[in-house]
C-alpha cells in the first residue's frame, strides 16, 4: 500500500480546492493508497467534515500563516509577530520551529512514499532531506511585486529556493503561451527543467437535480452581474466592503448583479427588489418580484454553473482558481479588483490578453462594466481563443504524475 503525505497551505481557500479535487480522481490512478492530511484552522475543519470516517489520517500543524487585517495580510502585525507575539500568535521564529517539529514527527511516524504539497514549503525541505519524492502544487515561484514593496524581495527569494527543494514542480495553469500566472512564476533555469504544466484543477462534472432551483429560474434570460466575494475572513470583508461602495453609484441603480459570499449562512440568502424591499428567494420568484440583487451565502455547484453560463460578467479579486474557471471554462470576461499583488498580476495578463480589466477604484470598475458591455464581440473572440487552449484537467494530470512517480520508486 502506497502511503501519501498530502499538506496544504490554510491562507486561503485555493490550495485545499485543488487538492479536494485532486483527490477526487487520485485513486483511479493510485489504487492501494492510504492518504494522510495535513493543515489548520479552517481547512483543518473542512478536511474533517469532508473525510468522517478518516479522522484519524487528518493532522493539525500550526503552519504559519500571515495576520488577518481588514483587507487582507495586516503588514505592520505581521512584522511585529516575527519576534513579538501578537493577536495571540507566538512569535513567527517560533511558530516555524513548532511547526517544522510537527511535521517532521508526523513524516518519522508514518514513512511516506511520497509528499504532495500545496503550498506548505516545510515538507518539500523534509522530504529532500528523506530522500522521499515530493510533488510540489503552485501557480507562484517568484511573484511580480506591483506594488514596489522592495522589502518583500528577500522573502519571496528565500519562498521561491524552498519550492524549489521539491523533486517536481507542478503548476496548476495551461501551458505557455496561455499561462495565466505567467507573471507570478518567473522560473529560474534549473526550476524550469524539473516543472510541468498541468493545467488549471477545474470541476469538470456538476451534478444536477431534476429540476432548476428558484435561484435559477429567476435568473432564466435576464441580463445580469456575477460579483463574487472569495478568499478568507479579511478577503471576504474587505471585498464586501468595495462592493457596498461601488453598488452605491448611480450606475449601480439600473445594474442586476447576484452577490456571492462564499459563507455557508441560510440567512444572507435574500433579493433585493427595485422598490427597495427585501424577499426571500423563494418569495421574490414566488411574486415574480423585479430584483435588482440577490445576495447567496453559498452556491450549489449546480447554481454556480447556471450563474457564470448566463452571467455578462464576473466581478472577482483575481484569485487564480476563480480565473480559471470563468475565463478558460465558461469563456466570460471579468473585472477585477485586486487584493494581492498576486491577484494584480493575474488580472494584468489577462487585461493584456483581452480577457478582462483590471480595476482598483470604484469609478473603474464602472467604466470596465460599460467597456464590457459595448465591446462584447471583442471580448468573445479573445475569450474563445483563450478557452481553446484552456488546459483545466490539471487534477487528472497530476493523479498520473503521482502514480508514474510511485512506480519508479
Amino acid at each position: 500500500m502506497a502511503k501519501i503525505g498530502e499538506f496544504i497551505y490554510s491562507w486561503g481557500n485555493g490550495h485545499y480546492t485543488r487538492m479536494t479535487r485532486l483527490n477526487q480522481v487520485l485513486k483511479e490512478y493510485v489504487a492501494d493508497a492510504d492518504i494522510h492530511y495535513s493543515s489548520k484552522d479552517e481547512i483543518y475543519e473542512k478536511l474533517l467534515k469532508l473525510y468522517p470516517n478518516n479522522t484519524d489520517n487528518i493532522h493539525r500543524i500550526a503552519i504559519p500563516t500571515p495576520i488577518d487585517g481588514k483587507m487582507g495580510p495586516d503588514l505592520f502585525r505581521c512584522l511585529l509577530n516575527i519576534t513579538l507575539p501578537i493577536s495571540g500568535m507566538p512569535p513567527l521564529i517560533r511558530q516555524i520551529v513548532s511547526y517544522l517539529r510537527e511535521e517532521r514527527r508526523i513524516f518519522n511516524e508514518q514513512k511516506f512514499d511520497i509528499i504532495i504539497s500545496d503550498g506548505d514549503m516545510g515538507a518539500n525541505v523534509l522530504a529532500k532531506n528523506r530522500n522521499i519524492p515530493s510533488l510540489f502544487i503552485t501557480n507562484q515561484f517568484r511573484p511580480k511585486l506591483w506594488a514596489s514593496r522592495a522589502y518583500f524581495y528577500p522573502g519571496l527569494e528565500f519562498i521561491s529556493k524552498q519550492i524549489a527543494k521539491a523533486s517536481h514542480i507542478l503548476v496548476a495553469d495551461s501551458p505557455p503561451p496561455y499561462t495565466l500566472s505567467e507573471f507570478n512564476l518567473n522560473l529560474s533555469e534549473s526550476v524550469a527543467k524539473k516543472t510541468t504544466y498541468v493545467g488549471h484543477f477545474t470541476t469538470q462534472d456538476i451534478f444536477t437535480t431534476s429540476k432548476a432551483t428558484d435561484l435559477e429560474l429567476m435568473i432564466h434570460d435576464v441580463d445580469f452581474g456575477y460579483w463574487m466575494r472569495t478568499g478568507n475572513k479579511s478577503t471576504n470583508d474587505g471585498t464586501g466592503s468595495r462592493y457596498q461602495e461601488i453598488f452605491a453609484k448611480d450606475f449601480m441603480v439600473s445594474e442586476r448583479r447576484i452577490v456571492s459570499h462564499a459563507r455557508q449562512d441560510p440567512s444572507i440568502d435574500s433579493v433585493l427588489g427595485r422598490n427597495g424591499k427585501r424577499y426571500t428567494i423563494s418569495e421574490a420568484y414566488e411574486k415574480k418580484v423585479d430584483w435588482l440583487q440577490i445576495d447567496v451565502g453559498f452556491l450549489s455547484e449546480q447554481e454556480k454553473n447556471s450563474v457564470l453560463e448566463r452571467c455578462t460578467y464576473a466581478v472577482i479579486n483575481g484569485s487564480h482558481t476563480v480565473m480559471g474557471e470563468i475565463l478558460g471554462q465558461k469563456r466570460r470576461p471579468v473585472v477585477g479588483i485586486p487584493v494581492y499583488d498576486e491577484h494584480t498580476n493575474n488580472l494584468r495578463w489577462a487585461e493584456q490578453k483581452g480577457l478582462g480589466i483590471l480595476a482598483k477604484s470604484p469609478a473603474r470598475v464602472i467604466s470596465a462594466i460599460k467597456w464590457i458591455r459595448d465591446n462584447t464581440e471583442t471580448l468573445q473572440e479573445s475569450l474563445n481563443e483563450f478557452g481553446k487552449n484552456f488546459l483545466g484537467d490539471g487534477a487528472r494530470n497530476t493523479a498520473k504524475i503521482a502514480a508514474q512517480t510511485l512506480d519508479k520508486k
